[in-house]
């Protein structure tokens, strides 16, 4: 095992919920130290970039208008083997599907407004935090 970092996002029906403080206290608890954390808000052309990958599927409409509704909470997170340990963490992407005790089991409510993100690759954990945090951010 080794310590690594992920990237984890923090979604506007979570903050718009009140849960923002709950979330960070779970993902705190499992053993994750923050790196960096900030609340911002995403335009929908900083959505667009973003989410690039999914451009052109039938969800990606609906994913960016809904990203960039309200203020989200991008982290990067470290801890020995951090992104299969997130990911775990936060459950299945559709909330029917996460097992009990994960993230979205207990906060999300439904496919699309699932509360968090998690990064699926160390590669992608990378890509995603650039996009948030220049270097100089990043302890």
């Amino acid at each position: 095992m080794r310590t690594d970092r992920t990237f984890a996002m923090i979604k506007p029906d979570a903050i718009e919920r009140g849960h923002l403080g709950e979330i960070l206290f779970i993902i705190n608890r499992a053993g994750f130290n923050i790196v960096a954390m900030k609340m911002t808000r995403l335009s929908a052309d900083e959505t667009k970039r973003f989410y690039s990958m999914h451009q052109g599927k039938d969800f990606f409409e609906k994913l960016a208008s809904y990203i960039s509704s309200g203020p989200v909470v991008p982290l990067i997170l470290e801890k020995e083997n951090a992104v299969d340990a997130f990911r775990k963490l936060i459950g299945a992407t559709n909330p029917e599907k996460a097992e009990e005790g994960t993230i979205r089991k207990r906060f999300a409510v439904d496919l699309t407004r699932n509360s968090i993100h998690g990064a699926d690759s160390p590669e992608n954990a990378c890509r995603e935090w650039s996009f948030f945090f220049p270097e100089r951010e990043i302890g």
